[in-house]
């Protein structure tokens, strides 16, 4: 009968650290939360155009924050230098070229394909925001710190063009 008890206890100790186990996997994985999924919907529909919000094929949304565009363009093929950051839509920062205090470079081809598509309407000395739906960034699966189905906002200054 002992033998039984224990064998019991243990089993009560099992399910309830492997549902403590769940719940902290659930509470790390936003993904898996319907209110994460409404702000991420929310954060789309809350820009209007009336704020100056644009919108692209596949649901991208962009506006112009400073330059009027008519400084040199890139196309996709182009290397450029932008300083940046990335937010999700709680406001907190995933990635930063202002608080390395360096601009980053990168061939444009190689970006998500939000900032392959925005990028190219801006001009040298342009600064833009995205709001960029998920399929456009990382999509379902996400990426290091980016879980999937993440709407993600940037702010993008391009500062040169390399051909």
């Amino acid at each position: 009968m002992a033998q039984a008890g224990l064998a019991l206890a243990a089993a009560i100790v099992f399910v309830a650290a492997a549902h403590a186990q769940n719940r902290v996997q659930e509470a790390a994985d936003p993904s898996q939360d319907m209110a994460w999924h409404s702000a991420q919907a929310a954060a789309l529909a809350s820009r209007q155009a009336s704020d100056g919000w644009q919108w692209m094929e596949g649901g991208l949304l962009w506006r112009r924050v400073a330059g009027d565009g008519s400084g040199k363009h890139p196309t996709v093929r182009d290397v450029v230098t932008v300083h940046y950051e990335g937010t999700f839509v709680d406001g907190k920062v995933f990635d930063s070229s202002y608080r390395s205090g360096r601009p980053a470079t990168f061939p444009l081809a190689q970006l998500v394909p939000a900032w392959q598509m925005a990028i190219p309407n801006m001009g040298v000395g342009d600064t833009i925001e995205l709001a960029v739906p998920a399929p456009l960034a990382y999509g379902t699966q996400g990426g290091g710190p980016i879980p999937g189905g993440a709407t993600l906002l940037f702010k993008i200054e391009l500062l040169g063009i390399r051909g």
